[in-house]
């Protein structure tokens, strides 16, 4: 359920082509939808936040994952999974023919209302080619959200002359996501170089030492440049709907300025606050 599918529910009952009783009986389980058993889905999540539900998959049986994508995709245009495998997946997919899998993001996706123009501003930025499936699932969810992030990729600090040349594009950006594993010093670097907040996200890649990207995760939160927060170990997705829900707000009161006028109340203060 999201707005515009509540518009029109709305519109239909005003037009006399749905009964009330009708309109109430979907709107029973609008809040949200109680699976015995296995989960209490929330529906309502689209209208409060702007984005639907997310399946975290990893720990599901097929059954369960199959069973939670049937029912959010019967609520929403929009789905997405995350830590998927292909067997979820494909059980999915049985019930819900249109589901999309993005293998290196081990994510199930799907999208029946795509934007019809993508929001630019997000810069993601990974170390390594190994850092790329958390990436991948950064760049997937933003795309969901309605912005299409630029990609920048394997400029770690071994060779960080490569990073320089960058440089203009980390500081036009609105947002910057920095994906890095080894000692994950790629974030502290970049959020040097720019202006834009940056969303640091260390991953789980490297030797013993690393301790499956908590020596990342250190680095990072010690990292000495300001403008910089960080997220848990491989959560592309925290990481790109943090800086989704940043960069709206940048556009809307750009969009709001060129138009004349200034954004009140709530949204005012946000812009003001970035």
């Amino acid at each position: 359920m999201n707005e515009t599918v509540l518009a029109a529910l709305l519109s239909d009952v005003a037009g006399g082509s749905l009964s009330v009783d009708a309109a109430l009986t979907r709107l029973r389980s609008l809040p949200f939808e109680t699976l015995e058993d296995v989960a209490t889905l929330d529906h309502h999540r689209s209208l409060r936040t702007g984005f639907p539900e997310v399946i975290y998959c990893e720990g599901k049986t097929e059954d369960q994952v199959a069973l939670i994508a049937e029912r959010l995709a019967a609520r929403s245009p929009r789905l997405l999974g995350t830590r998927a495998t292909e067997s979820q997946f494909r059980a999915a997919a049985r019930l819900v023919s249109e589901l999309a899998w993005n293998d290196q993001a081990r994510c199930i996706w799907l999208d029946r209302e795509p934007a019809e123009q993508l929001r630019q501003g997000v810069v993601v930025v990974c170390a390594g080619t190994s850092d790329l499936p958390v990436l991948e699932e950064a760049s997937l969810t933003l795309r969901l959200m309605g912005h299409e992030p630029r990609r920048i990729t394997d400029v770690g600090v071994a060779g960080l002359h490569r990073l320089l040349a960058h440089v203009p594009v980390l500081q036009e950006a609105n947002v910057v996501v920095v994906i890095a594993g080894m000692e994950g010093a790629l974030a502290s670097v970049v959020a040097g170089l720019t202006q834009a907040p940056v969303i640091a996200v260390p991953t789980s890649v490297g030797y013993g030492a690393s301790l499956g990207g908590i020596a990342a995760l250190l680095a990072m939160l010690n990292g000495c440049a300001s403008g910089m927060a960080v997220v848990n170990i491989d959560n592309g997705y925290g990481a790109a709907h943090m800086a989704a829900l940043i960069n709206e707000k940048i556009e809307n009161g750009a969009s709001a300025s060129r138009n004349g006028s200034t954004p009140s109340g709530q949204e005012a203060r946000s812009v003001t606050g970035l």
